[in-house]
């Protein structure tokens, strides 16, 4: 007999509630959970997907230990005797530094990973971090850091009461949203337009955001930092400046239209491609509408200037009355784990950047990381603080970062690698050790960063679906037993002895005397459980341990079939900032000092042909390849070029074209000729590349495609961020 089961879709940032239909341990149907609060019955194909996901005969279902250069399968006790053999020892021999971790995309969608990652960190004292952060969004952690004082404070649209919405280099009909937690876009995005609204999409491609919407404005890639200057300097230049209410709450005016004097538009306008006439009007428009909001995503961060391009967003916003205003660009309210609700509201420490710098390259710290682009010299380069172990967290670096090939050449001069990861990829392949997740339904689940980028107030909690196999950890069971081995515990340690002392000290600081009354109250729940209870009682609409009894626990959320709807953004300017000012610093040292590179650069000659990324609703990841759901249909690993650049370089469409790039590395792929990409860019998209040897990725593998990133320069970043430089650099197609 079947059963219905509700449970969030943990695969991309829109967190669509799933209703699955679930005989005995097999998964029968999954469709939209029409009662979800937040999502209110939407589903993409990746939702449905996770039936192939369950059942996928490739994916890791035991730990799995290199011998003689073969995988065996191996017990958990087995796994961990293992790494507590070889890991320690490397540690106790070359230093802490020794051992680096990389973190993946899909760890953020995990959510016992993400409630115990920061105290492995902590365990491991390591400064060698990575993630792929570096990849796609440290730039606009970094400027709403600088300018509101937390990492992740990232004002969004509140699209369901927006009037003129402009995105620059994002594609939410594809992602629901990026740093913006928005469910059926396409639905919203149509009612903006029926209620009279204007969708704006500056892209060097004709995206599926732009066919739906009113103009799309086509950019030199890596041109939008200089468009959106080009504006700021229009809006000063036309007395279009209004602050509004939040005047008394802004610092760095009168700087800000200092520095950008030399960013006419007619100065800009060869850089981005966009006439200055436009460029003006553009400003204009967005400064006369009402209720307008300023979003851009992964072309904005993944350029050279990506920091400025986030920074720059925000600008716009502010400085047209845009900004904490209902049907602007405003800041959710999460209920828990948000540092804009935690301590004293309207002021703090800030963010710093640079506590540490990269051993070769010199790379600053930033958000506790390294660039992803640093971490093969760092393996390669002998001396001391050089990496001889690695610890990769659901992340395939060798696909996803640039250079993948020096990646995975290193990965081989490691003396130890262990992976925490479902497949047997291109880069596990690499590891000694792999500790094999749970299957998403198989685990519980709670987003802990996303709702603070929610185009809604809400908070919602779903139980695992089905039974995890027997004796199988769950993700952060194989955490705190590493936090154990870091701290010298053993591979043996009782993983819950040492959750509940780590909990028991962390509480202690928080709450001194009454730390044990704590305990008490929330030890009806365990691990990442028991951490969310807590931070749910204590957040904006907890219960405060009974002092508010209407307030929320993790009881009252587990129970409300759909979540619980917190309501639309509201306006949270002062309160939300975290800065030593308890201002928004709209004119930051760092970002205004690299205003004299944008200028430099304004004037350079361009290249005749660069490479841009894309994204596909099917695509976001590189394990979603081996999925037959998201798999079949058209190949798209394609190369989009423009009719007049094939005409030019003698392509045809179907026909195999060579791109070369960085160092002289090339790739082959498959053209396909299509007006939507303008002339001088050719767009691949990002995770393909799955012909390596030693990989179980059998779907995957049936059509391999090309790796974008193979020709993509890994010392090529932005400088304040260290992010990776991935679109708008120079390439050469030829036929092949």
């Amino acid at each position: 007999m079947s059963s219905i089961h509700h449970h969030i879709c943990p695969v991309c940032e829109a967190t669509c509630g799933l209703e699955v239909q679930v005989e005995g341990r097999k998964v029968i149907a999954i469709r939209g959970q029409e009662s979800d609060s937040f999502s209110k019955g939407y589903i993409c194909p990746k939702g449905v997907a996770l039936k192939d996901l369950q059942d996928d005969p490739d994916r890791l279902r035991t730990p799995l230990v290199k011998r003689n250069g073969h995988f065996v399968e191996a017990s958990w006790d087995e796994a961990f005797a293992e790494i507590e053999r070889r890991l320690m020892p490397l540690r106790a021999a070359h230093g802490n530094d020794s051992v680096a971790v990389s973190v993946g995309n899909p760890a953020g969608h995990k959510f016992g990973v993400m409630l115990y990652l920061g105290r492995l960190m902590k365990a491991m004292g390591s400064r060698n971090i990575y993630s792929a952060s570096t990849l796609d969004q440290m730039p606009k952690q970094l400027s709403s850091g600088l300018m509101f004082g937390s990492w992740l404070t990232i004002p969004i649209p509140d699209i369901e009461r927006c009037d003129f919405l402009l995105i620059l280099g994002a594609n939410p009909m594809a992602s629901n949203g990026s740093l913006w937690t928005v469910p059926d876009f396409r639905g919203k995005a149509k009612a903006l337009r029926e209620r009279g609204g204007q969708i704006v999409v500056v892209d060097p491609r004709r995206t599926e955001t732009a066919e739906i919407a009113s103009r799309h404005l086509p950019i030199r890639p890596g041109g939008d930092t200089f468009l959106m200057l080009g504006m700021v300097h229009t809006l000063f230049a036309e007395k279009l400046v209004r602050l509004g209410r939040l005047a008394e709450h802004v610092a760095g005016v009168d700087a800000l239209r200092d520095a950008i004097g030399p960013f006419t538009p007619e100065a800009v306008s060869a850089r981005c491609g966009i006439a200055a006439d436009h460029i003006r009007q553009l400003a204009r428009d967005l400064a006369k509408a009402e209720r307008a909001a300023v979003y851009g995503r992964l072309g904005t961060c993944t350029q050279a200037h990506g920091s400025l391009a986030s920074w720059l967003i925000d600008v716009l916003n502010v400085l047209t009355g845009h900004l904490d205003e209902p049907g602007c660009a405003m800041f959710a309210k999460s209920a828990a784990f948000s540092a804009s609700t935690e301590g004293k509201p309207g002021i703090g420490k800030g963010i710093t950047t640079g506590r540490h710098h990269s051993r070769v390259s010199g790379a600053p710290e930033v958000f506790g990381e390294l660039p992803m682009g640093c971490l093969a010299e760092e393996i390669e380069t002998e001396g001391g603080g050089q990496i001889k172990a690695l610890i990769t967290l659901a992340s395939n670096p060798v696909l996803s970062a640039p250079n993948g090939d020096r990646l995975a050449k290193a990965f081989d001069q490691l003396d130890f690698m262990l992976s925490y990861d479902i497949y047997l990829n291109e880069t596990t392949r690499h590891a000694d050790v792999i500790l094999p997740g749970l299957a998403p339904l198989e685990d519980a689940h709670f987003d802990v960063a996303l709702p603070q980028f929610a185009y809604r107030n809400h908070v919602r909690y779903s139980a695992p679906v089905l039974p995890a196999p027997e004796g199988h950890l769950r993700d952060w069971q194989i955490l705190v037993k590493l936090i154990g081995l870091f701290n010298g515990k053993g591979a043996s340690a009782d993983v819950q002895q040492l959750d509940d002392e780590m909990l028991l000290a962390e509480l202690q600081r928080s709450f001194g005397d009454n730390a044990q009354a704590v305990m008490r109250e929330i030890s009806a729940h365990t691990g990442p459980e028991r951490r969310l209870d807590l931070s749910l009682r204590t957040g904006p609409y907890g219960e405060a341990f009974g002092q508010k009894p209407d307030g929320l626990t993790l009881a009252k959320v587990a129970v409300s079939e759909g979540g619980i709807d917190l309501g639309p953004p509201q306006p949270r300017i002062p309160e939300a900032l975290r800065t030593p000012s308890g201002k928004i610093e709209l004119a930051p040292p760092l970002l205004m000092g690299d205003l004299q590179r944008a200028e430099h650069d304004m004037t350079q000659p361009l290249p005749e042909m660069v490479i841009i990324g894309r994204r596909h609703v099917r695509s976001n990841n590189s394990w979603m390849h081996n999925l037959p759901l998201l798999a079949k249909g058209p190949f798209r690993c394609t190369a989009l070029v423009n009719p007049a650049d094939a005409a030019r370089l003698k392509l045809t469409d179907g026909a195999l074209a060579r791109i070369a790039g960085h160092d002289g590395q090339t790739i082959e792929a498959q053209v396909e000729v299509n007006d939507s990409v303008m002339p001088g860019v050719v767009s691949l998209p990002h995770g393909w590349g799955h012909h390596l040897p030693g990989t179980r990725l059998g779907v995957a593998a049936e059509r391999p495609g090309a790796n974008l990133n193979a020709v993509l320069d890994e010392r090529a970043r932005d400088p304040l961020s260290g992010n990776a430089v991935l679109g708008g650099v120079p390439v050469e197609v030829t036929a092949a």
